[in-house]
């Protein structure tokens, strides 16, 4: 099983964020607690990072014919991105979404999540737990529903 991991703009500066709602772990910490997790069940993962919405849309396009499923955090395109949406739509494998800080609990305009009808499962405000969590649900529903 191969999963891809995305995460869009500004999470290449985790650890230096906001602790209070991004936690203290560097993108690179946490995509190692994920590759531990992983390994013990056979799964790769495939890793990806930009600030550039056409660069995630590009990634997701070129790569989701060879892959199970997609765990993303979209960062702030979270709210307004109908393009990496359409292209998560289109790639036709399952999608969890996740975020480290509780955007139902944040400012209006994240409470706004443009990916929730497309992806099977949102886990939020949990800090890299959302990632570990997303992680097992995602596996979870592709072995369930044999994709």
């Amino acid at each position: 099983m191969k999963i891809l991991v995305i995460n869009g703009p500004n999470l290449n500066m985790l650890g230096k964020r906001n602790s209070k709602h991004y936690g203290f772990l560097t993108i690179f910490q946490i995509n190692d607690k994920l590759k531990t997790q992983a390994k013990s069940r056979g799964i790769n993962l495939v890793f990806f990072q930009s600030n550039h919405e056409g660069e995630l849309i590009d990634f997701i396009q070129h790569n989701c014919q060879k892959a199970s499923g997609v765990l993303i955090n979209p960062g702030a395109l979270t709210h307004y991105s109908y393009a990496l949406a359409d292209a998560l739509k289109d790639a036709n494998i399952p999608v969890i979404d996740v975020h480290l800080s509780d955007i139902s609990n944040r400012e209006d305009f994240r409470k706004i999540n443009v990916l929730e009808e497309i992806s099977v499962e949102t886990v939020a405000g949990k800090k890299e737990k959302s990632y570990e969590e997303g992680l097992l649900k995602l596996v979870t529903h592709i072995k369930s529903s044999g994709h």
